[in-house]
């Protein structure tokens, strides 16, 4: 699945990379996503738009859930959350989105985002439900 999320439009679009699903990614229900910054991503005070930040989040904690479904079922976010907790002015984010709780149509899921120097600029939360294939 990690092919289909490199590939989304959105990823492209933003400059999303997920690392390779090891195993264990699949077994807990985990997802790292990289975003290198520049200019582009910033707000109008030069510092990365909280939307970006947002996306980041949402698409490590999707990316965690989609590992956890069957060949056919697919998934939709049910809501999202996000904590600002500094500004961003690093070249490089780290999302780590992890399953909480999975039952059997609805997941929570969090994510911690850390900047190239390791310090949490941002944390998430969404729930998921699966969906069936169309």
């Amino acid at each position: 699945m990690s092919d289909r999320f490199s590939s989304a439009p959105i990823s492209q679009l933003i400059g999303f990379h997920v690392l390779p699903e090891t195993p264990d990614d699949k077994e807990v229900g985990r997802a790292i996503v990289e975003l290198k910054i520049d200019d582009r991503l910033n707000n109008p005070m030069g510092r990365v738009h909280g939307g970006v930040l947002a996306a980041l989040s949402d698409a490590a904690m999707g990316i965690a859930f989609g590992r956890t479904l069957q060949p056919d079922q697919d998934f939709s976010t049910i809501d999202l959350h996000i904590h600002f907790m500094r500004p961003v002015r690093g070249k490089l984010l780290t999302a780590t989105g992890t399953m909480i709780q999975r039952g059997l149509r609805i997941g929570y899921v969090q994510c911690k985002i850390v900047d190239d120097r390791g310090r949490e600029v941002a944390s998430g939360s969404c729930s998921c439900t699966v969906l069936d294939k169309m």
